[in-house]
């Protein structure tokens, strides 16, 4: 097996493939195939410095980490679903292409036999089958719902470069069999998604006499700041405590 080496994942799955029959199947993977080669050459990035794995239904690029990752995403944000709305406006139902997509980034190794192996990939793997990216692609009249992992919106994204605005992905949570991933979702989130809930505040004692909670110092809520005497400086949510619990 060679050495992992770090890339841009770039993975890309058509909606509900099996069921169609071999011959629109044979279709669909042509227009797959077709569209992705002309969103990494709109995103500059040509054969040699891209690794391609076929998985049927899906896609899997491996691409040189040295190749701009603000590009990809734009291409993805642009020519993706405009291609997408040409080529199925023409199609009968059967013949309609929705992808979902994920870019991610790495380590991942090749073996002799060209499998890929590395638990980045598995990750971006497991994004690509998550319920809230199935879901967006179901409630959007769009054909096209992408994906970013963390990493890749950490460094990349949250900066708002030109054609990749920070401002429409949405943080998700994915469950996994090693436990929950971070993702940011292009777009709204799906009905079936809810943003994370609020922490719940902790329960206030009853008060006591004068305002104070029973058996207890006062305690107020909020956000406690300025310079303070034996804690950090900075700001501070919840419920403050002055003095010991008797006086």
């Amino acid at each position: 097996m060679n050495d992992p080496v770090n890339s841009t994942i770039l993975l890309l799955d058509i909606e509900k493939y099996s069921e169609r029959d071999d011959v629109e199947q044979a279709y669909l993977r042509r227009m797959l195939y077709d569209l992705t080669d002309r969103t990494l050459l709109a995103a500059g990035v040509d054969e040699t410095r891209r690794r391609r794995a076929d998985r049927g239904d899906s896609v899997m690029e491996l691409i040189d980490a040295n190749c701009s990752v603000v590009a990809l995403l734009r291409a993805l944000l642009t020519e993706v679903p405009a291609r997408l709305r040409s080529q199925n406006r023409r199609a009968s139902a059967a013949a309609r292409m929705r992808l979902r997509g994920v870019v991610a980034s790495g380590y991942v190794a090749v073996d002799p036999l060209d499998g890929w192996v590395g638990s980045d990939l598995n990750h971006a793997c497991r994004l690509l089958d998550a319920d809230a990216l199935r879901a967006a692609l179901r409630d959007r009249r769009d054909d096209f719902a992408l994906c970013v992992s963390d990493p890749v919106y950490q460094g990349v994204v949250r900066h708002s470069h030109t054609g990749v605005p920070a401002e429409e992905f949405r943080s998700v949570t994915v469950d996994s069999k090693n436990g929950p991933l971070g993702a940011w979702l292009h777009g709204p989130l799906p009905q079936a998604v809810d943003a994370a809930p609020a922490a719940p505040s902790a329960p206030v004692p009853a008060p006591g006499p004068g305002g104070a909670p029973a058996g207890g110092a006062p305690v107020y809520g909020g956000v406690f700041g300025g310079t303070n005497h034996g804690i950090g400086g900075g700001v501070f949510h919840g419920d403050v405590r002055f003095g010991g619990g008797d006086r």
